[in-house]
C-alpha cells in the first residue's frame, strides 16, 4: 500500500488573535468538552483527507494557482458559538462574518483539489476552538459569546498543513505557505 499523508488547508493565525480566543473560550470550560490546543488553532479553508504521499506535489501546485489568483481580505469576528448548527451542535466554534473573497477562495480550492466531486457545502469563515467529547452526554446549551470590541483577522495567505492523528489531540505542522496574490 503506497505512504500516505493527512491533508488540509488553512490560512495561520495571528498569536494575537489565538491569545484572545483561547481567553474567550473559557465561557465554555465543561467536562464534555475537549479543548483545541491553542497551537492547533486556525482558519479553516478546506479538508484534503489523506492522499497518497506521489500527490503531495501536484496539490501544492495547484495551492500555489488558487492563491495567486485570489487577493488578500479582513475577516470579523461575529461570536464565540455551538456549531455548525445550533440544534445539533458538535463543537464550538469562533464563526467570521462571511466575505465574499473568502467563500470564491473556499470555492476555488474545493473545485482545484476535489474536481471529480466538489462538494456544495457553505463555507463559513470559522476556527474550530472546542470539540464535544463523543464519550460524554453532551453539555447543557451554550449562549454565543459576542466580542465586546470589533476584532478583526487580516488573511494574507493560506497554507498546506499536515495531520497526524495522536492522543489527546493531532499534531499538525505546516508544510508550506502561500501569499495570496503574489
Amino acid at each position: 500500500m503506497a505512504q500516505s499523508v493527512r491533508l488540509f488547508i488553512a490560512a495561520q493565525l495571528p498569536d494575537s488573535l489565538k491569545t484572545y480566543l483561547a481567553t474567550q473560550r473559557q465561557a465554555y470550560e465543561h467536562p464534555a468538552i475537549r479543548m483545541v490546543p491553542e497551537q492547533n488553532l486556525h482558519l479553516t479553508l478546506f479538508f484534503i483527507g489523506n492522499v497518497p504521499v506521489t500527490e503531495v506535489s501536484n496539490i501544492r501546485e495547484k495551492l500555489a494557482e488558487v492563491a495567486e489568483r485570489h487577493q488578500p481580505f479582513t475577516l470579523a469576528l461575529e461570536q464565540l458559538e455551538p456549531g455548525p448548527t445550533p440544534q445539533s451542535p458538535r463543537l464550538i466554534w469562533a464563526r467570521f462574518r462571511q466575505h465574499e473573497t473568502f467563500i470564491q477562495l473556499s470555492r476555488h480550492l474545493t473545485y482545484a483539489l476535489s474536481p471529480a466531486s466538489p462538494r456544495q457545502e457553505k463555507s463559513i469563515p470559522h476556527v474550530t476552538l472546542c470539540r464535544f467529547r463523543k464519550d460524554l452526554p453532551k453539555p447543557p446549551p451554550f449562549q454565543g459569546v459576542v466580542p465586546n470590541k470589533e476584532i478583526q483577522y487580516h488573511v494574507s495567505s493560506l497554507a498546506l498543513w499536515s495531520s497526524q492523528l495522536a492522543s489527546p489531540h493531532p499534531v499538525y505542522t505546516v508544510e508550506k505557505e502561500y501569499v495570496l496574490g503574489a
